[in-house]
């Protein structure tokens, strides 16, 4: 049997339909996987600074790894319990967007810890340019696939907070935790937190109307 070429109209019909479905699967649960991330590392966060007015030892910094093994966990666990549907090439693209993310959160924590190891020369700071700016930049990539606004401009939020805190390395400028700290928490408040609560509320609205 033949197979009928679409026509222009209906291939972008079938595009526009597409991202819909993905919307709507992404809007039903991933807002609490924002909110799941923003939360964890606003917490996490938090509890690094108020340690560093009691003690300035560096060995707290490896509290940041709590980030990625909390929040690289219960994002797992929540998607698991929705109910599995066939994926689009949206939804494809929205996996494969954030597995090289969390591909190059591994390539940056190597680097950094052979540096550390082998040439006893601390760059965890590539670690913080990575968590602001390289996820700004999948976080707002990711509204415009499901063209979300508060998901692009949450992002945009990061990458700016990321170019800044290369330009204070570059320049020398140290990242210290009286000011770091508060940007870090802000920047994913309004990167992850703000995004998360939105996208709930509409996923509530849209579940109310149906």
């Amino acid at each position: 049997m033949e197979e009928r070429k679409l026509n222009e109209k209906e291939s972008l019909e079938l595009i526009t339909q597409m991202i819909i479905n993905t919307r709507s699967r992404f809007k039903t649960g991933n807002g609490n996987v924002y909110l799941l991330w923003g939360y964890t590392s606003v917490a996490i966060a938090i509890l690094i600074y108020i340690i560093g007015f009691f003690s300035t030892h560096p060995a707290w910094n490896f509290l940041w790894f709590l980030i990625w093994i909390i929040g690289g966990t219960l994002p797992n666990h929540v998607q698991k319990k929705q109910k599995e549907t066939p994926k689009s090439y949206t939804d494809r693209l929205t996996e494969g967007l954030w597995s090289i993310a969390g591909y190059c959160a591994i390539v940056a924590t190597v680097l950094c810890l052979y540096f550390m190891l082998a040439k006893g020369a601390d760059c965890w700071s590539l670690m913080m340019i990575f968590g602001l700016f390289v996820i700004g930049f999948a976080t707002s990539m990711q509204g415009v696939i499901l063209k979300e606004q508060s998901l692009i401009v949450g992002g945009g939020v990061g990458m700016l907070s990321g170019a800044y805190t290369m330009c204070c390395l570059i320049i020398d400028i140290p990242l210290l935790s009286t000011w770091f700290t508060p940007l870090f928490i802000l920047t994913f408040i309004c990167m992850m937190i703000v995004p998360g609560h939105i996208i709930n509320r509409k996923a509530k609205k849209t579940c109310s109307k149906n």
